[in-house]
């Protein structure tokens, strides 16, 4: 039985955000409003990778929101995302789990978003094999509405996965090219089949007719009292393959020890995928996480990069499974 692998920080506790006595006090004082007063709570969300301000406000009467909010100076690119965001969760078909915009303001040059509320705690790893089936349903009902992308979410002229690929996720060739360097959990792996297999993933993304998450993971899932999963921050919903978002959400299911290609096969998202695009997929992360890895400190959170090395390690063990490469077994990641 393969071992399992548990990331350097869990997904839970990652992020480095303001509080609520840190933000200006008119912009205090506007959200206070918005919950009937001042919150009796400020639960500060303990996850991700972004430093903007994050937590569930509680007022006085029990008025709840989820509220993001982030300066319009100096956090420009969260404002950006926050505000794209609200406009696709507006545009999703009815019923999904997902959380929904409620309202939005901009006050004392900061700007915040509020969202449904779920309670719901982040899945813990390693799964539990009820919640990740519940993430894997979720997923499923999710996939299935954005096949064909309504109207109203075609409109807002959303980025294809191709294109974000050959700009910002395909490594491999730059490595080959000395434009990279090799990073060291890769020494000895095959750098030509590595090139070859993600080279593909533009291909196969341009022909698919659907829309992906974009960045679906542990700490983007909240799992709520009956069980049932939501599947949270949408800002990278793209043109792309259903497939790709679950090999992504799969790399936890594999350090976690589970059988995670029986759960790709089996899930309706795989439907019609090509027979490689789980290795094209595991290929193409590992190096973007990988390369990632190795850049400067973060001014997100002082956890990403080991994140990042740690989710390329696993897609690198994988893949190496799967390929039968007799370096995985000199090299296990861990």
């Amino acid at each position: 039985m393969r071992a399992i692998s548990l990331p350097p920080v869990p997904y839970g506790s990652t992020a480095v955000r303001p509080g609520w006595a840190d933000l200006p006090a008119g912009l205090r004082d506007a959200l206070a409003a918005r919950v009937g007063g001042e919150p009796a709570a400020a639960r500060v969300a303990a996850g991700g990778f972004t430093s903007g301000f994050a937590a569930v406000l509680t007022g006085p009467t029990g008025e709840r929101a989820f509220v993001k909010a982030a300066a319009l100076h100096g956090q420009r690119h969260l404002v950006d995302w926050y505000a794209h965001e609200a406009a696709i969760l507006a545009r999703l078909p009815a019923g999904l789990p997902v959380p929904r915009p409620r309202w939005a303001l901009t006050e004392s040059g900061w700007y915040a978003l509020a969202l449904d509320a779920i309670d719901g705690h982040t899945p813990r790893l390693p799964w539990a094999p009820a919640e990740l089936d519940a993430a894997l349903a979720t997923y499923a009902e999710v996939a299935a509405a954005l096949a064909e992308p309504p109207a109203e979410l075609a409109a807002l002229r959303l980025p294809r996965l191709a294109d974000l690929a050959r700009d910002d996720i395909l490594w491999w060739g730059e490595v080959a090219a000395g434009r990279e360097p090799l990073p060291e959990p890769a020494t000895g792996a095959p750098l030509a089949e590595l090139v070859a297999l993600e080279s593909r993933l533009p291909g196969y993304a341009d022909a698919a007719p659907g829309l992906a998450h974009g960045d679906l993971r542990v700490d983007n899932l909240l799992i709520d009292s009956d069980g049932r999963a939501w599947l949270c921050d949408w800002p990278w919903l793209c043109h792309g393959p259903a497939w790709f978002d679950l090999a992504g959400l799969l790399l936890t299911a594999y350090a976690s020890g589970l059988d995670a290609d029986a759960a790709f096969a089996a899930h309706p998202a795989a439907g019609g995928a090509p027979g490689d695009a789980l290795d094209v997929t595991l290929a193409a992360l590992a190096g973007y996480f990988l390369t990632g890895a190795a850049a400067g400190p973060s001014t997100g959170s002082p956890h990403l990069r080991a994140h990042q090395r740690w989710s390329g390690r696993q897609a690198l063990g994988w893949l190496a499974e799967r390929r039968g490469w007799s370096w995985a077994r000199r090299s296990r990641p861990s």
